[in-house]
Formats: structure tokens, sequence, C-alpha cells
């Protein structure tokens, strides 16, 4: 157990240390006797503080959440609410300081109070709030507290190790909360190119008269009064589509401050592109590519395809994968032995970093603990995807990888594009969200576009950009440099939609572009937001 003084207890003992000093050199035997008189109550007032909070220990100082199960879904940008509580077993009170989260740091967490006393025999209450910054699995692993034992000199840190799992699926999950549930479905054909179709719908086909079984809140009364006959409107209605959104996820695009990334701008566009199109019935499927293929859904329909979409675009986008995380099987090992102590010492004691086999057999026995559901990650090994499995459940943070990887994201796009052009049921719509592609630099996708079929397929490409993730502030050069950056990156940003016109493909922008010295604060991206698009 470490202890350490508090400022008052530094200062004491630097003043006792001078006193004795200066009694030396002085020869004054009572200043040598007061100076050493202080060190000893300080040395004293050491081992009574260790001794108190040794005793409170024994006697169960813990922390619990209060919320069950111990994991919660929430959209990306909401905030969440948990209560904690921290309870004091002992017969004395508890003084502590510096209350403190410890969590990923892709989440945002704030809590009160930060410091207090819990009372003999009593409990604590601490709310904690908890912001999204970005989508994955992410975990709130528990508090962290300086004690002060009695007489308040020295401080003891204590952590009490609790693992809770935050999901945080892309912002339109949070409007699919909010939205009502039930009611009879609307939905039309499977499959097929929209067309004009007589029925039930918003665009006017014509006026014609009226005939037995047409229903009366059809009939056009003023038109009838002016014809004298009964005239009845017949409205068109349309087929559906099938919609292909294609999000390229390679492992640079998470560059940038946390939830500014054109990732997960991207993501967010996508699943409220995916929400529109199964609001009006449309069939949509999803393909997730990086190095290699990470998601591929075949087009549904339905509410139950829309909560799956968007738990793949969550997970399948995520770091932890061997090929998409900066951490090698040491690191990996490392990580995992170090979360291990303090949630399970008797399972982490005498294991040293090297012994990455007994510690992946350790944590697959604590991945019972964890408060997320498990995952399969990808890996070469069975003993680093173990590993890897339990950096998921617990939602420890795993870096992405620094080595960028466009040649092998355009070949998996230039190829995804080959495969829908034989899918069943046929593609109408296929979106594509990837950085504008100039033919200069990346001719594979150039030709993988020219091959698609344009009078049975609509292609429409929405560029990523790195504008939301430029940093603008912080040293004084900060702002001419990220202007500078803004300016290169639209620049080629131009370039490339250009070509892309050039060669039939329509480009849309969903977010609108945003000023580089603006500060840039995340905003919600809905369906309504999804209708304003602005079509180039």
């Amino acid at each position: 157990m470490r202890v350490y003084p508090t400022r008052v207890a530094g200062h004491l003992a630097l003043a006792g240390m001078l006193a004795v000093a200066t009694g030396v050199v002085a020869r004054q035997a009572a200043v040598v006797a007061w100076g050493g008189a202080l060190l000893l109550g300080l040395a004293i007032a050491h081992a009574v503080s260790r001794v108190s909070v040794a005793r409170i220990r024994a006697a169960g100082f813990e922390m619990l959440w209060r919320a069950e199960p111990r994991h919660r879904r929430v959209a990306r940008g909401d905030s969440l609410t948990i209560e904690a509580e921290v309870r004091n077993r002992d017969n004395r009170a508890s003084r502590f300081v510096e209350l403190r989260p410890i969590h990923s740091p892709y989440l945002q967490v704030e809590l009160g109070p930060t410091d207090g006393e819990v009372p003999a025999g009593g409990r604590l209450n601490v709310v904690v709030t908890v912001t999204a910054l970005r989508t994955g699995r992410h975990g709130l692993h528990g508090l962290s507290l300086e004690v002060r034992g009695s007489p308040g000199l020295f401080e003891v840190p204590l952590t009490f190790a609790n693992a809770f799992g935050v999901d945080v699926l892309p912002r339109p999950f949070g409007t699919v909360l909010r939205s009502a549930r039930g009611g009879r479905s609307r939905m039309a054909a499977d499959a097929g190119r929209p067309g004009p179709l007589s029925g039930d719908g918003y665009e006017l086909r014509e006026l014609r008269d009226h005939q037995p079984g047409d229903p009366f809140k059809r009939i056009a009364w003023k038109a009838s009064a002016r014809r004298g006959a009964l005239l009845v409107r017949d409205y068109e209605r349309e087929e559906r589509d099938v919609v292909w959104l294609v999000l390229d996820a390679s492992v640079e695009l998470w560059a940038g401050e946390p939830g500014q990334a054109p990732l997960d701008v991207g993501i967010d566009e996508v699943a409220a592109v995916a929400q529109r199109h199964l609001a009006q019935g449309d069939r949509v499927g999803l393909a997730i590519l990086s190095a290699r293929v990470l998601a591929w859904r075949a087009p549904d329909r339905g509410p139950a395809h829309l909560a799956e979409l968007l738990d793949t675009l969550a997970h399948a986008t995520a770091t932890v994968d061997a090929d998409r995380s900066d951490l090698d099987e040491a690191d990996v090992a490392a990580r995992v032995i170090e979360h291990m102590r303090p949630l399970d010492p008797a399972s982490a004691r005498r294991i040293r970093s090297r012994d990455v086999d007994r510690i992946a057999r350790r944590a697959d026995r604590l991945r019972a603990r964890a408060p997320l559901p498990t995952s399969e990650p990808f890996a070469p090994s069975s003993r680093e995807r173990a590993l890897r499995r339990y950096l998921d459940a617990f939602g420890v943070h795993s870096p992405p990888r620094l080595e960028p990887e466009r040649a092998k994201t355009d070949a998996q796009i230039a190829s995804a594009l080959s495969r829908l052009c034989s899918e069943r049921p046929r593609p109408t719509i296929v979106y594509v969200w990837s950085s504008p592609a100039d033919p200069v630099t990346r001719p594979e996708i150039k030709q993988a576009l020219l091959r698609v079929p344009r009078r049975r397929v609509e292609l429409r490409w929405v560029s990523m950009t790195h504008e939301r993730s430029i940093p603008h502030q912080g040293t004084a050069l900060a702002p001419a440099v990220g202007f500078a950056v803004t300016m290169r990156a639209q620049a080629a940003e131009a370039r490339g939609e250009r070509a892309l016109r050039q060669i039939g493909v329509r480009v849309q922008h969903i977010h609108p572009r945003i000023h580089p010295f603006e500060r840039l604060e995340p905003r919600s991206l809905d369906a309504a937001s999804v209708d304003a698009t602005r079509v180039e």
C-alpha cells in the first residue's frame, strides 16, 4: 500500500528537515529537538494513516453500480447518466478527495461529488454522466480516489475495479429509440426500379370518372362541381428501390479528434441514409470495406434489419482486430494483464507480461465477468483472438493502426462494385462513401465505376472529407497550418469530384461544408438532415 503526503505534510517535513539542519549548524539543541519532534510526528501520522486505511479496506470499502445490467446502449453524441455508490462498512467515517473515473478515451465522463466523506457503515451516491464520442464498445472501468487517513496529512490511492460497458451506436439510433413503435406496414414491392403505378401515393396521376368501389376520400369535390359529374383523384405510387451502401472504412480515416474523424461522420451518414430508405420501404444492403471485407449484409427491410445495420456499423469498423490495431500480440497481452490486476489480483498474481499463454487462459476465464457481449475479433492465432476478445468484452481501448490501407481498400471497393452488378435482387441505387476518387492516384476505382451499368444502377458518391478532423487550435501557428492543410484537402476533393462527374457519377454532400476557422461542434444527423442533401 503506497502512502503519499499531502501538501501540508510536505511543507511540515521540509520545515522539520530545515530546523534540524539549522540546529546542527547553530549548535542549538532545542531547535534540533523541535525539528526532530516534527519529523517524528509525521512518521507517526504516516503509520497511523496506513493502519487506518488498511482497516477501512479490511472492513469493506467498495464501489457498486446501481444500474442493472452493467451495460447500456447509447447513440453517439448523446449523454448517459449512471448512478454508483461508495460503501463504507467500517465503524469510522472515511474521507476522500479527487474521485475520478477510469474510462476509455472515446468516452467523456463527469461525476460528482469529487470529494467528501463516506459515513461509518453508510454509503455515498455518485452520479456519473457519460457522453459517447465514438461508436463501438467502450468501457467505464471503475473509479479511483485518494483516501485521507487520520489525522489527514497523508493520502492513500485506491482503485475500485468494477467494469461498466457502454455500447455506442450511430447517431440515428437516438431517433430510433425515441420513435413510436407499432402500426400497420405500408410497404409495397420488394424490388425493382422506381416506376409510376396507380395506387396510394403522393403524386397526382390524373382526374378520372368515379367508378364503383372508389373511396369517397378520393373524390375531387370542387372539380366534380365544375364538371357536373363525380371525379376521383388518382395518385401514383412507386416500386421500392434496392439500395446498397458501400462504406470505405480504411483505418487511416479514424485520424483526427474523436467524434470529428472522417469515419465518425461517415458512419452517421450511412446510418441516416439507411434509416431514410428503410422508412420508405426500400430494401437496404450494407458493405463495409477496408483491406478486407469487414461486413456484407444482404438487402432487407424492416426495423429488425435497421437494428442489424446500426450494430454492424458500430462494431465492424472497430480497431480491435489484429490488422486494424496498433497493438501487436505482446502489447495486447501487456494491456490485458494490466487491466486484470485490479479486477482480480489472484488471477494476475505471479504472471509476467511475456507469459502470453497463461494470460490468454486466465483472460478466457475472467471474460465471464465482462459487461459487454462477446465478439470474435480477427487475429492470426487462437491465443491472440482470446486476448482481443478480452479487450472487446471489457471495452479496453485499442488504438488504430498507423499504416494506411488505401491501395488495398481501393481494390476491395472495385471488387465490391463488380460483385454488386451480379447480386440478386439487382440493385437500383448504390451509394459509395469514400474520399473523392482522383483518377491519377486511384485508377482502379475509375475503371470499376465505368463497368457499372448506368441504365439499371444509379451511382451516388458521398465524399468523406478531413475538414472536421483538422485541428485549428493549440499553438500560435495552428490556425495558419490548419488553414493550409484544409485548403489542400479541399483542392484534392474538388479535383476528385470533378473527375467523378465527368464519368457520370452523381456526387452528394450530406453534411455542410465548414469554414476552416469555425468551431466544429458535433451535430445530430438524422433523416431530416439527409432529406436536405445538397447535390452538385
